[in-house]
């Protein structure tokens, strides 16, 4: 099992990659969920079923970087704590966040339950498919604890530096997961219900596995029942650092879910066409997105270590790697995205869609290796409330009205629409770059970490 890493200290690349590569297979796995579910559902049911799941599985997935966002608030504060060398409060931080996220849990899990198909309304979910979605809403919502509990463990391991860990438990809900859609879906013919239910008890089997294994495991830091209590400073320091985030994820989320609202207007097939895409840009986005985590956990040890150099450093060699792959991307999702859409479906019709959709996705690959970097750079720094700004800025200045005007193109083209994308992009990126020479000109030879209060 992989041992704790010290950012702090010693060369940068190595380290950050070493950290960065398990974080971008877990995540790979963690995408395989809804694209099996959408995979064998597309190659063993009918478009109706397609649409469902693409849209249920889209929200579900909104909700589930909402939590996950919030829960790098944990990752923060543990890195910042381990990198001030006050590891033993790691414990207190941990009980508090269970505290915290299963409240969450149990709000979500009713919310989501009683409002499927209000949900299902709102995204306006074609009439072929609409009782489909809200049974897959419905399901999954009911699976909340499930899903919230994955993530926070997820991201306790990451915040002491233990990448590895995650992969394997995520692993193991990624095979559990292509069993359960292959048995409930192809075999027995459930469609959307049979590949929410597989969903669900995949994760189930990742939080027991991931349970075992913290308790085999020893952390820098003592750990009991004693200490999963509510402690008010603690859980209002996490939630400082980790609800902009949550915050900017969850509006961003939203204004996708909107561009998927405004295209489900436009018919099945677009509909279809837009899911399956949405499923293949979840993989091509891996690499920048696993760059974004590595960053925070990285950076928030040397800001506990008052090592804004390094933090710099990390940076810089992070958009310099993240750049070089990221061209590799966008020549495969340009040139090739009927072949990636044709993995998840059959239907000509929807292949043709997704592929047309996607050219606009390419493009935006080249913008997100610095995007994202720069995200998990001031995730790490602190500064959660500026990541949360420019991210809702992007989407409701940009994206959202973008892809509002290119669909009243006639015909309209997915393509043109897909463009709200990168055009947001562009302004985030502009807005990254004036408060990194902001910060730049605040920490740079200064000691001293950077605490929520930014």
């Amino acid at each position: 099992m992989q041992k704790e890493i010290n950012f702090t200290q010693g060369k940068i690349l190595g380290p950050l990659l070493r950290f960065m590569i398990p974080v971008f297979f877990a995540m790979l796995l963690q995408a395989m969920y809804g694209a099996v579910d959408l995979m064998i559902v597309g190659k063993f049911a009918g478009a109706q079923d397609v649409s469902a799941v693409s849209t249920g599985s889209q929200i579900m997935m909104t909700l589930t970087n909402l939590v996950t966002s919030f829960a790098m608030g944990t990752t923060i504060l543990l890195g910042q704590r381990i990198g001030e060398g006050r590891a033993k409060e790691g414990g207190a931080v941990i009980g508090s966040s269970i505290c915290l996220f299963g409240v969450i849990a149990a709000v979500l899990t009713v919310v989501i339950a009683a409002l499927a198909e209000p949900i299902s309304a709102l995204m306006q979910a074609p009439a072929e498919a609409f009782a489909e979605t809200a049974s897959y809403i419905r399901i999954c919502g009911l699976g909340s604890l499930f899903i919230i509990s994955y993530n926070l463990i997820g991201s306790i391991f990451r915040g002491i530096g233990d990448s590895r860990t995650p992969l394997m438990t995520v692993l193991i809900a990624c095979v559990c997961n292509i069993a359960g859609d292959l048995l409930l879906v192809a075999v027995l013919g459930m469609g959307t219900r049979g590949a929410a239910i597989a969903t669900v008890a995949a994760q189930a089997i990742s939080v027991a596995a991931s349970l075992f294994i913290l308790r085999k495991k020893t952390l820098p830091f003592a750990f009991s029942r004693a200490d999963i209590r509510f402690n008010g400073a603690i859980s209002r320091k996490i939630t400082l650092l980790g609800l902009p985030i949550a915050l900017q994820d969850f509006l961003v989320g939203i204004s996708f879910l909107v561009i998927l609202a405004i295209v489900n207007g436009l018919g099945l097939i677009a509909s279809a066409g837009v899911g399956v895409a949405e499923r293949v840009c979840g993989f091509i986005m891996l690499i920048p997105a696993a760059f974004m985590q590595a960053m925070s956990a990285f950076v928030a040890q040397n800001i506990g270590a008052q090592r804004y150099d390094r933090a710099k450093q990390s940076l810089l060699c992070a958009i310099a790697t993240s750049t070089a792959l990221a061209v590799v991307m966008f020549a495969v999702t340009f040139w090739y995205g009927h072949i990636l859409s044709g993995i998840f479906a059959n239907d000509a019709q929807v292949i043709a869609a997704s592929a047309d959709y996607l050219k606009a996705y390419a493009i935006d690959c080249l913008l997100t290796c610095f995007l994202f970097c720069f995200i998990g750079f001031f995730n790490g720094l602190g500064m959660t409330r500026f990541v949360m700004i420019q991210g809702i800025v992007g989407a409701f200045l940009v994206r959202i009205p973008v892809a509002f005007l290119m669909s009243r193109e006639a015909p309209p083209s997915m393509f043109h629409i897909g463009l709200a994308t990168p055009c947001s992009t562009v302004l985030q990126v502009a807005l990254c770059l004036i408060c990194f020479r902001y910060a730049n000109r605040k920490y740079a030879g200064k000691a001293g970490s950077v605490d929520a209060r930014h």
